[in-house]
């Protein structure tokens, strides 16, 4: 009875001073994440720095200091490889921002370059207004915004410019 009659903060000071809080954040460095989809694999997440801010209106992960992210078909062969500096996650609306030196890689060996990406895991797909290079064994192609599918087997680029490499007899007159 004393201890009750000891506390003189209300109830509104304590929410207060909760909400200022970082309650239940999670941190860890070396972090590995696994996605699965019916019991089979479909992502692999290797981040140096994790941070899971839940406490953020809306919540979201960090994941800094580099990241890689394997992407695997129903065989679990890698499809396409994901490597970048940062990215920060908002799980509640299914996107991932991606920046900082960002490369992706199909298994065909095809090379996508930018600075900034959007992932939207739901329609499971990448989105780029940035500068964007796709390095091929055949053609470099630049542009300027870009979208494509998570497995980067397909892929479209606006204002578009670039070299392609064209076989004699598949030119006019050649």
């Amino acid at each position: 009875m004393l201890l009750l009659g000891a506390c003189t903060n209300s109830n509104k000071e304590i929410e207060d001073a909760m909400s200022k809080t970082n309650l239940g954040d999670e941190k860890g460095k070396e972090v590995t994440i696994l996605y699965s989809r019916a019991g089979h694999l479909t992502t692999r997440i290797f981040a140096h720095t994790f941070i899971r801010a839940i406490s953020a209106n809306p919540p979201y992960t960090e994941l800094k200091d580099g990241l890689n992210v394997a992407f695997f078909d129903d065989s679990l062969r890698i499809k396409n490889t994901l490597t970048a500096r940062y990215a920060r996650w908002y799980e509640q609306e299914n996107n991932v921002l991606i920046r900082d030196s960002v490369k992706i890689v199909n298994d065909k060996g095809e090379e996508l370059q930018t600075s900034e990406l959007v992932w939207n895991q739901k329609m499971q797909k990448f989105f780029s207004e940035k500068p964007v290079r796709i390095i091929t064994k055949t053609q470099i192609l630049n542009g300027t915004g870009m979208e494509a599918n998570q497995d980067f087997s397909a892929y479209q680029i606006y204002n578009l410019s670039g070299q392609v490499t064209v076989e004699k007899s598949q030119v006019p007159g050649g």
